[in-house]
């Protein structure tokens, strides 16, 4: 069947038939704000309640500072993977006020994937590609495919050498 043909699925009329490849588009302004913010919120606010949780039950101020900055480095680590940074770079996410920056760079960041504007880091460029046409000056990066364990033949041979 032609690719461009339009099949029919009960009452309505589609040009898209399963099977059929679906290019991705990169996300526009307003739905990567909206996703970024919504990824900033879940990253920081849970830091910011336990930080105001334990300086209610302690009653000292660092102590919030402290959650929250751990809060805030955690979420660094978390992120950083997907958005071309290294996952020790979560200690820099920790420190105050850095952290909430790092968080919002990386939010930024992830709610564009699979899509970067940002150039891969050296060690990601084996399996970066830099993407053209429509497209162009936006790079992709998939996923490296897990590593399967190696095939092997049975355990133990029961009795000694074959031989032919």
């Amino acid at each position: 069947m032609d690719a461009f043909r339009v099949s029919r699925r009960g009452r309505t009329r589609c040009a898209y038939r399963p099977g059929m490849e679906h290019r991705a588009r990169p996300r526009g302004l307003t739905s990567r704000s909206l996703i970024a913010a919504v990824l900033f919120a879940v990253a920081v606010v849970p830091g910011w309640t336990l930080g105001d949780l334990a300086e209610d039950w302690t009653g000292n101020g660092l102590l919030d500072w402290l959650v929250t900055c751990a809060w805030c480095g955690l979420a660094v680590r978390v992120l950083a993977p997907a958005g071309s940074y290294r996952a020790r770079d979560g200690w820099l996410g920790a420190v105050p006020l850095y952290g909430f920056y790092l968080t919002c760079v990386l939010c930024w960041r992830v709610a564009y994937l699979p899509f970067r504007d940002w150039e891969p880091r050296p060690d990601e460029l084996s399996r970066a590609r830099w993407l053209t046409g429509d497209l162009l000056g936006l790079w992709r990066a998939d996923v490296m495919p897990t590593r399967r364990p190696p095939v092997t033949t049975g355990t133990r041979p029961a009795a000694g050498p074959r031989t032919r």
